[in-house]
């Protein structure tokens, strides 16, 4: 499994939509390093723009690209209406996922029919697969490159285990890409 710089999409419902909102936060900006833009995009916003370019470069910050799917609000709701609730994050990912990009696929259960489908388009467009979950064997489990199970059935302790875990990734994303210490 090689990721190649694409980008993350990050899907779940309820609670763990908003855990995919809170995930896609930490990668979009800084989380626990001071990221610095490329010194390319530094240059070019100063020399186009002169004093403001110069104050959007001192205040804008590196990041890795990631989408939170749940947050795509209109679309979500012309999908549901229009071909099938159980499709809206499969219909998203058949457009605009690709190979080397990430899918990461949040259930509580690990049987969510929107993320299980959702997660065979991704397979399907050889998308890099994750899944989080909690401790039963479930549908998820054949369809990822990389499962997480945390040990716990009840919806919100599984919750409560996969933020840790999610902010620890996080932590390791950036500190590979900001080549610093955490």
């Amino acid at each position: 499994m090689r990721i190649t710089g694409g980008v993350l999409y990050v899907a779940g419902n309820g609670g763990s939509a908003a855990d995919s909102e809170h995930i896609v936060g930490e990668l979009m900006k800084s989380f626990l390093l001071k990221r610095e833009i490329s010194p390319t995009v530094r240059k070019t916003l100063i020399e186009k723009f002169q004093h403001e370019g110069e104050k959007i470069a001192e205040k804008i910050e590196g990041g890795l690209p990631a989408v939170s799917l749940p947050s795509l609000l209109a679309l979500s709701t012309a999908i549901s209406n229009d071909i099938s609730e159980e499709m809206v994050f499969a219909q998203m990912l058949n457009v605009i996922g690709k190979k080397g990009d990430v899918f990461w696929g949040i259930s509580t259960s690990g049987n969510s029919v929107n993320i299980v489908a959702a997660m065979m388009v991704a397979k399907a467009k050889e998308m890099v697969t994750i899944g989080m979950c909690g401790s039963e064997t479930c549908k998820l489990d054949s369809f990822c490159d990389v499962i997480i199970h945390v040990p716990e059935k009840e919806t919100y302790k599984v919750q409560e285990l996969h933020l840790p875990i999610y902010h620890a990734l996080c932590a390791m994303l950036e500190s590979h890409f900001w080549k610093k210490e955490i």
